[in-house]
């Protein structure tokens, strides 16, 4: 038939059919249904999503990171969130559409089904979404730590030259270990902290960067941790391994990698191999850097490399302490500004100081607080907020830390004297000697070995800084602070000490204070006159040294001191000492430098324990007979220019020569230091025939010998342990021999001399004065040890060290010289031919050698131009130079006078 076709179709065919539209009527019938399981189903993984999200958090904040099908899963819940929260918005319009039009609107259905469809894969999409969750056993893991990890700290102000010494250092292959160390609260730790975050900031070839605070008690078990963290994983199964088993995996570990450890705040020395940190060497590659207080420290832990951070200069000290005040405060007042640098000054570059300080400040607004701040720094400190309960506590950690009580009681010993001022460390230890605390030898020479040990101990400790002058030793203020602290508020040391010194004084102290006190020092004060008879049964040092006023001491004020052991009148106008110093039975140290005293009393005779006698540059003009043979324990005098020698051309002292004073010094049995004046030839043969006092001998001054006209220094030869030399007034002296070996020679021909002779290897000052024939100082080449040359008023000197000597070998005279001083040398022309490296120069002065036009410098001289260098502006402008780069090293230097 045309135009008829037919269709068969089977019974399964239209079982799918019906199925299929069931299935589609579904998605539309049961839209609202599916609407509300949908509500339902989003509530419930929006709670499986929180308690996913906590579990999360309590992970971070054990500092674990969250796995990555965690967060892909939280992600895929956020967007489900959004799309399900369009669908549930989407069926409400849809059902009210229903409701308004009828359910069998054809618009409506075909919206019903699309919707309808949606909602069911939603929630099986959901269904999948939970099911995942509710698998999550685990949501995070430990984080393997990042190769350097950044170290809070505050900038690093004035350490920048001090950083970049350390990291050069770390540059360095033969340097593995590297020590930092210096007093607390100068900035170690900041300058450690300052190196770890600097390796964030540029590349390096290391693989991982780990900083252990140790502390004061170390806890090697803590420490091992700190550093497994690094490099593995802390869990409690390695907390509970035994210290060497731990040591064994910490040394495979790092025996891998090519590490940097940073170990802040060491005490005491530590085992490395203990701990498992292989030693860093130029095998391994690897670095470790350590700071402490103790310079001995660095040597014990075998550090290749010592580097002592050191107070800040005064521009970085003031910079750091406007820092901290703020402009505000600085800006409040026109005076403030110059108030606020005293107030700095007084922290004296230690920054924990300037910073405390400058804190306390900020809020200060007037000159009155500024005023009173200054007044409690310079009486008081440890009244100023903050440094009784921060600074000194921190400081105090280094006192307590000190090997002994002898050593402690040393060190608080030194805080009797006053800021800023230099110590003599012979004096020094012989007033610990004089106060019974180095009594642990029976001789002298081991007490004073001890001596020099302690002052080691404190000096590497950071507690004593030393000069450029190996001799002398000083407080670092903020240190003498801490100790004064110590001894007025500590224990057993409370009240024992009395220390006003430089707070201009114009009289002592109430003398009820000092009847429980055992030492006071009013150094450098005003006081005028000592009157009263204080009773002091404990009183074992007086320091009444540096009252420049001080004229009279009553008869009666020493009656009451039966233990007085230590006693200073130095650089004061006494004229006479009172009778009753007899009194003084226990007295073994005496000071009268420097004073108007002419005559020493009979009565000093009692002073039977005497054991050091100081009289240099005093007025003493007469010693009663028998006086200096009757103090049978003396073992050191001193009489470098005093008075005595002003009387010798008159025929003597106290109506005997100056020969009978030599045979009493001979007599004493103990005598081992002797400074003295010799003012004849005579006097000078005689002295050097004698066995002992040659020997004894550690300074000397030659004046005022008549006629002389040579003078043959190899008849020092004997004076092993001489420092100190002068010459003085020896108007008629033109050249000075030798006579080494049987060989004479003069002040020219030097060059066929060894330089070696070790004839003046201790010679540490020369002071050449008034000597108006001499020519030149030659024989200075046996000097290498040479720390301060004092020339002046020697008209005919022409040369300082002679024309060809340079030509006598490998000779580099005044290697490590401190000061030179030139002053009216009119005919002076030359000091030394060549350059000269002076490594250790701090200053030079040259005023009246109009003849002088080059000094012996070149622009590696004296530490590359920071020396001080004084003259007149005209001498300078004349002055010639080496080359351009010479002056210009040092132009910044030269203050004209």
């Amino acid at each position: 038939m045309g135009n008829v076709f037919s269709v068969s179709i089977s019974s399964m065919d239209i079982a799918g059919c019906c199925d299929c539209t069931a299935a589609r009527a579904n998605y539309i019938c049961r839209l609202a249904e599916n609407q509300v399981t949908l509500r339902t189903e989003l509530q419930k993984l929006r709670e499986l999503k929180n308690d996913v999200n906590r579990k999360v958090d309590l992970a971070e904040r054990q500092q674990m990171k969250r796995l990555d099908q965690v967060q892909g899963w939280l992600s895929r819940v956020e967007a489900m969130e959004t799309e399900v929260g369009q669908l549930i918005g989407d069926g409400a319009e849809t059902i009210e559409e229903k409701r308004l039009r009828g359910c069998c609107h054809p618009k409506h259905c075909i919206s019903s089904y699309t919707l309808g469809k949606k909602v069911v894969r939603k929630l099986q999409d959901m269904a999948t979404l939970m099911s995942e969750g509710r698998n999550f056993e685990v949501v995070a893991d430990i984080v393997p730590p990042a190769p350097v990890e950044e170290i809070p700290g505050r900038p690093t102000v004035g350490l920048e030259s001090t950083f970049d010494k350390v990291w050069r250092s770390l540059e360095e292959e033969h340097v593995g270990m590297i020590g930092l160390y210096g007093l607390g609260g100068v900035g170690k730790t900041t300058l450690l902290t300052q190196t770890n975050n600097h390796f964030l900031k540029t590349s390096h070839n290391f693989d991982v960067v780990i900083w252990v605070v140790v502390s004061k008690t170390p806890n090697l078990g803590r420490v091992q941790n700190e550093i497994w963290e690094k490099v593995g994983f802390c869990d409690d199964r390695w907390k509970s391994k035994s210290r060497h088993e731990k040591a064994k995996d910490i040394w495979r570990a790092l025996s891998k990698k090519r590490f940097v450890m940073l170990l802040d705040d060491m005490w005491e020395q530590m085992d490395l191999l203990e701990v498992g940190i292989p030693p860093p060497d130029q095998q391994n590659k690897s670095k470790l850097i350590f700071t402490t207080r103790s310079q001995d420290l660095c040597g014990q832990m075998g550090a290749h490399k010592k580097i002592q951070v050191k107070s800040l200069a005064w521009k970085d000290s003031w910079d750091l302490f406007k820092k901290y005040v703020g402009k505000d405060a600085l800006n409040s007042d026109p005076e403030i500004s110059e108030l606020a640098e005293m107030v700095a000054k007084e922290c004296c570059g230690l920054p924990l100081a300037i910073i405390t300080v400058g804190r306390a400040m900020a809020s200060k607004v007037t000159p009155q607080d500024w005023k009173h701040a200054i007044r409690v720094l310079q009486t008081c400190a440890s009244n100023f907020p903050g440094m009784g309960h921060r600074v000194y506590p921190l400081l105090k950690y280094s006192y307590d830390s000190l090997p002994s009580k002898i050593v402690q009681s040393c060190f608080l010993y030194c805080s009797l004297f006053s800021e800023d001022f230099f110590i003599v460390k012979e004096l020094l230890i012989y007033q610990w000697i004089c106060e019974g605390f180095l009594d642990e030898f029976d001789d002298t020479d081991g007490a004073r070995n001890q001596g020099f040990n302690i002052i080691s101990t404190l000096v590497h400790a950071c507690l004593l800084e030393e000069s450029s002058d190996t001799k002398l030793v000083k407080f670092h203020d903020v240190v003498r602070d801490m100790a004064l602290w110590i001894t007025s508020e500590m224990g057993e040391m409370k009240g024992k000490f009395l220390v006003q010194t430089s707070a201009s004084l114009t009289q002592a102290p109430d003398l009820v204070k000092w009847t429980t006190t055992e030492r006071i020092s009013l150094v450098d004060n005003r006081i005028e006159k000592l009157t009263g008879s204080p009773t002091c049964p404990n009183l074992s040092t007086l320091r009444l040294d540096l009252n420049s006023d001080l004229q009279m001491i009553s008869n009666g004020f020493f009656q009451f001191m039966p233990n007085l052991r230590v006693l200073s009148l130095s650089n004061t106008k006494i004229v006479e000492l009172p009778s009753d110093i007899s009194n003084l039975v226990s007295l073994q140290y005496l000071d009268l430098s420097h004073t108007e005293i002419k005559k020493l009393p009979i009565e000093m005779k009692n002073l039977v324990q005497l054991k050091i006698l100081i009289l240099c540059s005093s007025k003493v003009s007469s010693i009663p007979r028998g006086l200096i043979s009757s103090l049978l324990m003396l073992q050191a005098v001193g009489m470098y220019n005093c008075g005595l020698y002003d009387q010798v051309a008159e025929g003597g002292v106290e109506s005997y020569g100056m020969e009978s004073l030599v045979e009493e010094l001979e007599s004493l049995k103990y005598l081992t230091h002797l400074c003295v004046t010799i003012a004849s030839a005579s006097l000078f043969k005689r002295f050097l025939s004698s066995r002992k006092l040659p020997s004894c001998t550690l300074a000397i001054c030659l004046k005022m010998f008549k006629g002389s006209s040579s003078l043959n220094l190899s008849s020092l030869e004997n004076m092993k342990h001489l420092y100190g030399l002068r010459m003085e007034d020896l108007d008629s002296l033109r050249e000075i021999k030798f006579d080494w070996a049987g060989k004479g020679k003069e002040t020219v021909g030097y060059s066929s001399l060894n330089p070696k002779v070790e004839c003046f290897h201790g010679l540490g000052e020369v002071a050449i004065n008034r000597c108006q024939m001499l020519k030149n100082l030659t024989w200075l080449i046996f000097a290498p040890n040479l720390l301060y040359l004092t020339i002046g008023q020697c008209d005919e000197m022409e040369e300082v060290i002679g024309k060809g000597v340079e030509d006598g070998g490998n000779l580099s005279p005044f290697t490590k010289l401190i000061r030179l001083e030139l002053n009216g040398l009119p005919q002076l022309k030359n000091v030394y031919r060549n350059p000269l490296p002076f490594l250790y120069l701090d200053r030079i002065e040259v005023v009246g050698c109009p003849k002088l036009k080059k000094l012996p410098l070149n622009s590696n001289s004296a530490n590359q131009g920071r020396v001080v260098m004084v003259g007149e502006q005209e001498w300078w402008n004349e002055l010639e130079w080496e080359d351009e780069a010479t002056l210009t090293t040092f132009l910044p230097s030269f203050k004209a006078i």
